[in-house]
């Protein structure tokens, strides 16, 4: 069973315009996430795209880059034009890597693999435990709750992704990691789906899966890798990465 890994990128954040681009230890954060997505060894990378400035910057540092269209709503809707573009009939499944966490665990990348290829689960994602209050405080922080014993042997399914906690019991809750593992027959049904209400309304399209009887189990990563969403998260990556 094949996998291809896609990382769907773009230039045009809200909070940080032109991020996969910003300079780490010379390198863009787009190639450092493809250099880490290449070492994981589980599959072919493959950045997704909708700018000629990523392509070329990704080419040059020697990664595969793919051309898409500037009109996908999620993330999700670029990795499936992505796979379609390529034409690849023997991908069992695909594995959505964020473009923005150069510092993401290269063995929870693994562990999220393995749990579904063992399970033969339909979409599977990571979560870490909160340590922090201001983590669960964070509306830029999503939160998934599990609904039973959450270990490293275990792969229970969501319950619920939220932003806010308020008027839920924190202890439920792990920072959800955003990477998803689809079996391609569930990419495909997902990408067929309309925006669902609670997606549209809490900026989360995790929630179209479930709003749709779709499970998505969740593995437990090592920790809660710096996702750059601000300058903030940019100054402390590069301190993070500095001597890599």
């Amino acid at each position: 069973m094949k996998t291809l890994i896609i990382i769907p990128s773009r230039m045009s954040a809200t909070r940080l315009p032109g991020k996969p681009l910003l300079k780490i230890n010379g390198r863009s954060i787009i190639s450092h996430v493809f250099k880490k997505a290449e070492s994981a060894e589980i599959g072919e990378v493959i950045v997704a795209t909708e700018d000629q400035e990523i392509v070329d910057d990704v080419k040059s540092n020697g990664g595969n880059v793919i051309l898409t269209s500037k009109n996908h709503k999620t993330g999700t809707d670029r990795i499936y034009e992505a796979l379609t573009l390529l034409n690849k009939k023997d991908i069992h499944y695909v594995m959505n890597i964020q473009g923005d966490e150069p510092d993401i665990d290269l063995d929870d990348i693994k562990v999220l693999h393995n749990k579904m290829r063992i399970n033969t689960s339909k979409i599977g994602t990571l979560a870490a435990k909160i340590h922090s209050e201001e983590m669960y405080n964070n509306e830029n922080i999503v939160k998934v709750k599990i609904g039973e014993s959450f270990n490293k042997n275990s792969f229970p399914i969501a319950q619920s992704f939220v932003r806010n906690l308020k008027g839920q019991n924190k202890d439920d809750f792990c920072h959800h990691i955003g990477i998803y593992c689809f079996e391609i027959a569930t990419l495909k049904k997902f990408v067929s789906l309309k925006q669902s209400k609670n997606e549209l309304e809490n900026k989360l399209e995790q929630l179209r899966a479930l709003d749709n009887n779709i499970n998505i189990n969740v593995a437990l990563a090592n920790r809660s890798p710096i996702g750059v969403d601000t300058e903030e998260d940019y100054i402390a990556i590069k301190k993070i990465m500095k001597y890599i």
